[in-house]
């Protein structure tokens, strides 16, 4: 079985153009609040952005993938098949402003998920606009047994970038956050998701 390590760095190399709107513009100051989706609204996040939902058949790829939100969840379920020497993937993305624009997360010390993963594996990256290559600070998010949520939370200094040099994440460049189910090979992926947020 291949290490998560091995599996992310795979997935990015594939999905790392696709999974969240950039721009080069400078950061945007802001009051950017804590939530940044409680799944209460079926289609927007909790910052009033519709939710992209990106998949591998861009790249050759014929992963499907189903979504629904309902009693303040976002269900995502499908069945990863990969290019050709490729690893498969399915991205939610959730933006934290309509353009792109970077916005300022530096009050705040990293990311929390509700979430259960019931089969499959799950990375969520913080997406930079100082990152030019697309290798963007992610973190794999372990799957546990019990079939219950649980709290994650991940500190931005511990995200790291796959491929590229190991350098600080700027917290002031956040363009979006992505949930991405990816695997190496043909597989089943079920996750439930009820908060993204910063804390």
């Amino acid at each position: 079985m291949k290490s998560p390590n091995t599996l992310i760095r795979a997935a990015r190399n594939t999905v790392a153009a696709a999974i969240c709107v950039t721009a080069l513009t400078p950061a945007i100051a802001g009051d950017l609040g804590p939530t940044v989706d409680d799944f209460s609204n079926p289609s927007k996040n909790s910052l009033g952005f519709d939710r992209q939902f990106i998949d591998d058949t861009t790249a050759g790829g014929q992963t499907k993938a189903q979504y629904s939100v309902e009693g303040g969840v976002l269900s995502a379920r499908g069945q990863i098949s990969p290019p050709r020497g490729q690893p498969g993937w399915a991205s939610t993305v959730l933006l934290l402003d309509p353009q792109g624009l970077p916005q300022d997360a530096s009050a705040y010390e990293g990311i929390r998920l509700l979430i259960r993963i019931n089969k499959g594996n799950v990375s969520i990256s913080a997406n930079s606009s100082e990152i030019t290559n697309y290798d963007f600070h992610a973190t794999h998010v372990a799957r546990r047994s019990d079939g219950e949520f649980h709290v994650v939370e991940i500190p931005f200094a511990e995200m790291k970038r796959v491929w590229s040099e190991q350098i600080p994440l700027n917290t002031k460049t956040l363009t979006s956050l992505s949930l991405v189910a990816f695997d190496v090979q043909r597989g089943a992926f079920d996750f439930e998701i009820d908060e993204v947020s910063f804390y």
